[in-house]
């Protein structure tokens, strides 16, 4: 399917060197996949790949703030465009839907983890990740913010049965290797979890306390999202039966 990269303009330690991904697919239904955080450049943007067309539909693929905090701004720009996104709005988008969009149609794929709300979007051979993977780093999984380390994985292994051909993520170059880093990131899960069990045997017993011990010194902007994801280890470890909190803290209670 048709479609065209334009980069958010938001450009962080976050988001990357070139902000977030956003994703215009041209024709019959013009599209936009996800919407930036509002920045006017990228409207602009967005509206000189238009070429005169009016934008009809956003797909959004979840609600974080660097994917639907632009819509307000696009919306303004071009009054008739819907939004959609999962479970929400006038119009949700629901699990298995067939949307049309460009000259073709999209099937949504319900893949939560990274938050409540997370929906790619397949195009058969290529599919529009949101946050569910990105080249050369991780996903964060907010456990603070809805995230869930064991829908994540879920996700991941439902994504990898439909044998897509590319991964178009919401950061970063596309994904040419689908299920090489999707085994991948399974395997780095499984090793954080044992990780995180090695540290609580240590001593350290709360998420603030365990992640500089597994991340390193981090930058005071991914320090939290990094207690975030430990959590959200701990939480999966204890729907297992290998960790358990009391008071407040945190204990492995794996065998040996």
């Amino acid at each position: 399917m048709k479609h065209i990269l334009i980069p958010a303009r938001n450009a962080s330690t976050w988001t990357g060197p070139g902000g977030n991904n956003t994703y215009l697919l041209p024709g019959r239904v013009p599209t936009l996949i996800d919407a930036g955080v509002g920045k006017p450049e990228h409207v602009d943007d967005i509206a000189r790949e238009l070429a005169g067309d009016t934008l009809a539909l956003v797909l959004v693929t979840h609600g974080h703030p660097d994917h639907a905090g632009g819509i307000p701004a696009i919306v303004s720009r071009w009054p008739a465009a819907r939004v959609r996104r999962f479970g929400s709005g006038d119009e949700p988008v629901l699990d298995n839907d067939a949307i049309e969009v460009g000259d073709g149609v999209l099937t949504a794929i319900y893949t939560p983890g990274h938050s409540p709300d997370h929906c790619c979007f397949s195009a058969g051979a290529d599919i529009f990740c949101g946050d569910l993977a990105r080249a050369g780093g991780t996903i964060v999984i907010p456990a603070g913010r809805g995230g869930d380390l064991t829908e994540y994985l879920a996700s991941l292994n439902r994504v990898r049965s439909l044998r897509p051909e590319r991964l178009l993520p919401g950061h970063g170059p596309i994904i040419d290797n689908p299920d090489a880093i999707i085994d991948g990131y399974v395997r780095h899960r499984a090793q954080r979890d044992h990780q995180i069990l090695s540290v609580l045997k240590s001593g350290a017993s709360v998420p603030e306390e365990i992640a500089p011990k597994i991340y390193g010194a981090l930058a005071p902007e991914l320090t939290r999202a990094a207690a975030e994801t430990v959590l959200a280890h701990l939480i999966k470890l204890a729907r297992e039966g290998r960790a358990a909190e009391r008071d407040g803290r945190w204990v492995s209670v794996q065998a040996g």
